[in-house]
């Protein structure tokens, strides 16, 4: 027997969550501070205290040890009540890349990092993208070289989620570096992943970006110059950095599309009171089958969305409780839940916004914070879209076709 129901656990879980975004998420507050430019330690905090911070790490290392599917609910429910996407960012960020770190870490970074993390009194985030290299993992230039019982680190990172906030909290990044040569054919061979305090000495943190939307979290870079850092701060087994990586963006990507799908529920809903209250012609224009036709289309697009995420959620959780998926079934549907997901709910924000009209084109419409925020996802965070293409169509045809080497 097939069952889409939520269990009674998860059900009260969206209820908590539900009343938290009222309370402490208004609009005017997201507006705040999408304005300056930052999230409120306060925030971070109570967020802790509800057990949403780095949630999916395991009870025994102090998380809540929740499941990705109830993750999802965490984000669909964050992606509804912050229209500009920032919170989202931060908390997917560490829900995803922080469970990677906690899962193959020390318990010397645990006690330094994740146990702060989980109090909203430390930042855990992803440094991957560089210069030369984004989606393609493999190009990465940063090196890491073996001295005695520590690993000194060079190379440069950018386009990076969190650097202000990680600053100004403390905390780091999961950073994959070069250890070992690797063979033409296999170039994301000989990488290994580690944990980078952003306070090391060696680290220069590089002025902030001045992005077009999700203003309320930073983005910069860093130089990593001579960098040493014990082999405790290793993550996982030495050249095996690359698998690593693939699984943190697997995480990553299911939360972004479960932030996708409260997004565009929010922007539906947005719309709705509107079409219903706004004359044209001596009648509300949601009468007119323009505008009835492209919102049963969204919503029914919506619907499939939330199906094919919390599907892809629940199959990730069999993958790592019961082994009954494998990875690349996982990420096959991953990647399909990340293709879809950014450019719906951006067509949702902007199909709302035209209903609008001059409205939706003013700082006034709460839309125009998510249409910049969801751009981000669209142009490549987490992967871009044809990345996802690649990797769906490697599962269906075979490795053969891959593109690369």
């Amino acid at each position: 027997m097939v069952d889409f129901s939520f269990t009674e656990e998860q059900e009260l879980f969206r209820s908590a969550i539900r009343e938290w975004c009222q309370k402490n998420l208004p609009l005017e507050k997201i507006r705040d501070m999408d304005s300056k430019g930052e999230i409120p330690h306060e925030i971070l905090r109570s967020m802790g205290e509800m057990g949403l911070l780095v949630m999916t790490s395991p009870q025994e290392h102090g998380g809540t040890g929740a499941d990705w599917v109830t993750a999802c609910i965490a984000a669909e429910e964050l992606g509804y009540a912050d229209v500009s996407i920032a919170l989202p960012v931060l908390w997917l960020v560490e829900s995803s890349w922080g469970y990677v770190v906690d899962r193959y870490c020390s318990e010397q970074v645990r006690d330094e990092c994740i146990r702060k993390a989980f109090k909203g009194d430390a930042f855990i985030g992803i440094a991957s993208t560089e210069s030369g290299g984004g989606s393609d993992v493999a190009a990465f230039k940063s090196t890491a070289k073996k001295v005695g019982n520590e690993w000194v680190l060079n190379g440069e990172k950018m386009y990076i989620s969190g650097t202000e906030e990680a600053k100004k909290l403390g905390g780091g990044y999961f950073v994959i570096a070069r250890t070992s040569p690797a063979p033409a054919d296999a170039m994301h061979k000989g990488m290994t992943g580690f944990y980078l305090p952003i306070n090391a000495k060696g680290v220069e943190v590089n002025k902030r970006f001045e992005d077009m939307g999700r203003m309320a979290i930073s983005t910069g870079g860093f130089k990593m110059e001579n960098v040493r850092v014990p082999d405790a701060y290793r993550i996982g087994e030495v050249d095996k950095g690359f698998y690593l990586t693939m699984e943190g963006f697997d995480n990553a990507r299911i939360l972004i599309a479960a932030v996708c799908v409260g997004a565009a529920r929010r922007a539906l809903d947005v719309g709705m009171d509107y079409i219903k209250e706004r004359k044209a012609f001596g009648r509300p224009i949601g009468k007119f089958e323009g505008i009835q036709f492209e919102l049963a289309d969204d919503w029914a697009q919506l619907e499939a969305l939330r199906s094919l995420t919390y599907r892809t959620a629940w199959m990730q959780d069999k993958r790592y409780k019961e082994g009954k998926f494998s990875a690349l079934e996982v990420s096959r549907m991953i990647a399909a839940c990340k293709l879809i997901a950014p450019h719906f709910a951006f067509d949702v924000y902007k199909h709302v916004m035209i209903w609008m009209g001059a409205y939706g084109y003013t700082k006034e419409c709460p839309l125009e914070m998510g249409l910049r925020g969801i751009m981000s996802y669209c142009v490549g965070a987490e992967g871009t879209s044809n990345i996802q293409r690649t990797v769906i169509a490697r599962e269906l045809l075979g490795k053969e076709y891959i593109p690369y080497k």
